[in-house]
């Protein structure tokens, strides 16, 4: 049988880590954390970053060790049981990143204006993006690596206009705001490093490469956000940034005027257009895991024999994607799983304990003190979400909670469905 072809090097590896943070959202959040936090937003942003670094760190020791397809899937599968793990994966297919891929599918075809109705705009450019998926892992990498080198043009124009053009906005004595509010939208800005350990499968050197591009990453994403959010700043006030609903089309329109705006209008339609590549290349290495683990349908595991890429997950989930993108369901979805994402992330970190437990060695830095703070966050960020929007955190769990019966019936139909 043909197996998952490793086509990736470092490059490519830190632009997919780097595609699965930045997506459209830091072209208005800086506006929600500047409501939040007022004088503090800074401060936010990089407290935030500290986060997802000390996440980065973590990851790359579980990757280190295994270094196989389906990333954070396999860490859960090994330390605690296979139904956690497939748990997981049902919530990642069902509703975190099928939902987030109909999101920016929608987004790009709202900004590329091309004059057609969005959700046929949404379900064509996911079945391109797909279609470009299955010839194979290194040319969904280089879509994937030149939609981000877009990206971070488009932000570092925003960036330089906004630190370097214009005129700045008098300094004014701003609300102290409330820094643990304005965590919550920040860390949800920061999140999505994780999913570059889905194909680590399909890496040349997944143990050297993987963890060398989280953190590069990571800090990569840390400087461009705080940068963004220092623009907005320094050209609207953060009494002004609070009030903005579209930051980085005001800055861009006050520095560089309405060709700037329109350039911008650009970036977030590659934005989302890079982080729904990003989404197509990874996630469906968890759906072939499971169903290497015959914990899902055998199909999802057969590998191309020419492009040797898992083509039945790529083209399950990307139809998935665009069901949901034209019956328009996904704001609706995406508010369910927010929580549901911080928990996995929290029981991932909690791999490190487990495997420390078996015998296992543990390079995370500071472990366990530093590991201790990263699942602190990420119940915080639980904890956050299901006081402010109890309602739609309650499905998210009642969502993921209803595969225990499906795996349950996967258990029953192949009894051999057990860690590898």
């Amino acid at each position: 049988m043909p197996e998952l072809a490793r086509r990736i090097g470092v490059f490519d590896a830190t632009m997919v880590v780097m595609g699965g943070i930045v997506g459209s959202g830091i072209f208005v959040t800086p506006a929600v954390v500047a409501q939040a936090g007022g004088a503090r937003m800074i401060a936010a942003w990089l407290l935030g970053g500290v986060a997802a670094l000390l996440g980065a760190f973590l990851y790359a020791d579980l990757v280190a060790q295994r270094p196989q397809a389906g990333g954070q899937y396999v860490y859960l599968r090994d330390a605690f049981h296979p139904a956690v793990a497939f748990l997981y994966g049902w919530a990642l297919l069902l509703v975190i990143q099928t939902g987030g891929m109909a999101a920016c599918a929608i987004t790009f075809a709202r900004y590329a204006g091309l004059g057609l109705p969005e959700s046929i705009v949404a379900a064509a450019v996911l079945a391109l993006l797909t279609l470009i998926n299955c010839l194979g892992v290194a040319a969904g990498s280089r879509v994937q690596s030149l939609l981000m080198l877009l990206k971070i043009g488009a932000l570092a124009v925003l960036i330089g206009a906004g630190l370097f053009l214009g005129t700045a906005h008098a300094p004014a004595p701003a609300a102290t705001g409330d820094l643990g509010e304005a965590l919550i939208p920040v860390l949800f800005s920061y999140g999505g490093w994780q999913t570059a350990c889905f194909v680590a499968g399909e890496l040349k050197e997944p143990r050297r490469d993987l963890p060398k591009a989280l953190v590069a990453g990571v800090l990569s994403v840390i400087v461009l956000y705080t940068g963004v959010a220092l623009a907005c700043a320094r050209i609207l006030g953060v009494a002004g940034l609070a009030a903005s609903t579209a930051p980085a089309m005001d800055v861009a329109r006050l520095t560089l005027g309405p060709r700037g705006a329109s350039l911008i209008a650009a970036g977030v339609a590659l934005s989302s257009l890079g982080f729904l590549s990003q989404s197509i290349l990874t996630a469906p290495r968890v759906y072939f895991a499971m169903a290497e683990d015959r914990l899902f349908f055998a199909s999802v595991a057969r590998i191309h024999p020419r492009t040797r890429a898992p083509v039945t997950a790529i083209v399950l989930q990307g139809a998935l994607a665009a069901l949901i993108a034209l019956l328009g369901t996904f704001e609706a979805i995406l508010q369910y799983v927010v929580s549901i994402d911080f928990i996995f992330f929290a029981l991932t970190a909690a791999c490190l304990f487990v495997f420390a437990r078996r015998g296992e060695k543990i390079s995370m830095p500071g472990h366990p003190v530093t590991t201790l703070v990263f699942i602190g966050i990420c119940l915080f960020v639980v904890q956050a979400t299901f006081v402010h929007d109890p309602g739609h955190s309650l499905i998210g769990l009642a969502l993921t909670l209803a595969g225990i019966p499906a795996y349950l019936l996967w258990r029953r139909r192949s009894p051999l469905g057990e860690p590898r």
